[in-house]
């Protein structure tokens, strides 16, 4: 196999990346001036190196534990519960969020062979017990299928620990059109509906 083909192979096993992307990102990195390439590479090594999981909470960080669960000015009788590590940068954009965060690494999905102990449930008991000052957890798994019934799973979960559970509002986007929203959006919409202030 030759460097080019090699490199469009591991390109394509991005998620999001088919084999037609892979291949317009070669012939680009092949395009750029000499010393972007190693720039690339090098930052990929660093990443690799340095970055890991927190042991508290499972974002990716690197240091451990991560800045999100050391910052003392954070509101530690909250926590929100997300799938991915990524869910928590989007959570932080909207500047509304001043908890902690726990990444479960997923959602259950029996089909798929994920059930309960391949996730960070029992890391997340574990973190609620033992004197923890956590007063709510915030559910904010996605709104598939699949987040609803992780959701489900750990509303059970945790109604034992006395905690109060919540879960994030799902309904339409800003700039969204009635028309093209599904079903289930705009019944999501209908139940999570407030008062709006005079």
């Amino acid at each position: 196999m030759s460097a080019i083909e090699d490199l469009t192979a591991e390109l394509a096993k991005l998620p999001g990346i088919g084999r037609k992307t892979a291949s317009r990102l070669t012939f680009f990195l092949l395009k750029q001036p000499p010393g972007a390439a190693e720039s690339l590479a090098g930052a990929i090594q660093r990443v690799a190196e340095r970055v890991n999981l927190c042991s508290t909470c499972g974002n990716f960080s690197e240091g451990d534990p991560c800045s999100i669960c050391t910052d003392t000015r954070r509101d530690r009788g909250t926590v929100c519960v997300v799938e991915e590590a990524s869910d928590i940068e989007a959570i932080e954009r909207s500047a509304e969020f001043r908890g902690l965060y726990h990444v479960l690494g997923g959602h259950l999905s029996p089909l798929d062979g994920v059930g309960p102990d391949e996730l960070r449930i029992d890391a997340l008991r574990r973190r609620l017990e033992n004197g923890s000052e956590v007063r709510e957890v915030i559910l904010a798994t996605n709104p598939s299928m699949e987040g609803e019934v992780t959701a489900t799973y750990l509303r059970g979960v945790l109604a034992r620990a006395g905690l109060k559970v919540t879960r994030i509002a799902l309904g339409l986007p800003i700039g969204g059109d009635l028309e093209y929203a599904d079903r289930v959006t705009i019944a999501r919409a209908l139940a999570a509906r407030t008062e709006m202030a005079e």
